[in-house]
């Protein structure tokens, strides 16, 4: 990553940071800053978040380990990540209509992990999310090897999970990931 490209994903990740107090309450920035720059690696699945819509911000810290825990806090599903069905099989047993790709392959293509129905659950109590939009989560095997697939969004002031089929894809459907630095 070029030094300018990462000067300012620094800035905007820290501007974001400073407007946003409330999901990350008794963290530093310093602290993050200091992890950022222990990880370089971690920048590359950051820049992609950001590029790809995601917004990302620091939503908590691993009580194990210590890691910072960044999410896509974009309001609505990140916009460079719809319009996709949830896996490879799914995409595999499209015969038409195929769609541009899948969830999971785009999380693991990008670094990041797609968010599980908890995971989602939880980052709605820290604002409201998918109010417009849904978001693919992580499916349990058992759902998904019927052919299944989940998805979330916040309706009438209320988080909902829903299914469909695993190959289904829509305009206002992505997914939201998540990344420990």
């Amino acid at each position: 990553m070029e030094t300018a490209s990462l000067e300012a994903l620094t800035r905007t990740l820290e501007d974001r940071f400073a407007k946003n107090m409330r999901r990350h309450t008794g963290i530093e920035w310093s602290s993050v800053q200091a992890k950022l720059e222990a990880s370089p690696e971690k920048f590359q699945a950051l820049y992609a978040m950001e590029r790809t819509g995601g917004e990302p911000d620091i939503v908590g810290r691993d009580e194990k380990t210590g890691e910072f825990i960044f999410c896509d806090c974009s309001s609505e599903s990140p916009t460079g990540r719809r319009s996709i069905c949830y896996d490879r099989e799914a995409l595999d047993s499209r015969k038409e209509n195929k769609p541009g790709g899948s969830a999971i392959e785009m999380a693991s293509s990008i670094g990041i992990e797609i968010l599980t129905e908890q995971q989602y659950r939880e980052l709605q109590e820290l604002g409201e999310f998918d109010r417009k939009t849904s978001s693919w989560v992580k499916t349990p095997a058992k759902i998904r090897g019927l052919g299944g697939a989940l998805f979330c969004d916040r309706r009438y002031d209320h988080v909902f999970v829903y299914h469909n089929g695993a190959d289904s894809y829509y305009a206002a459907r992505g997914f939201r990931g998540r990344l420990k630095v």
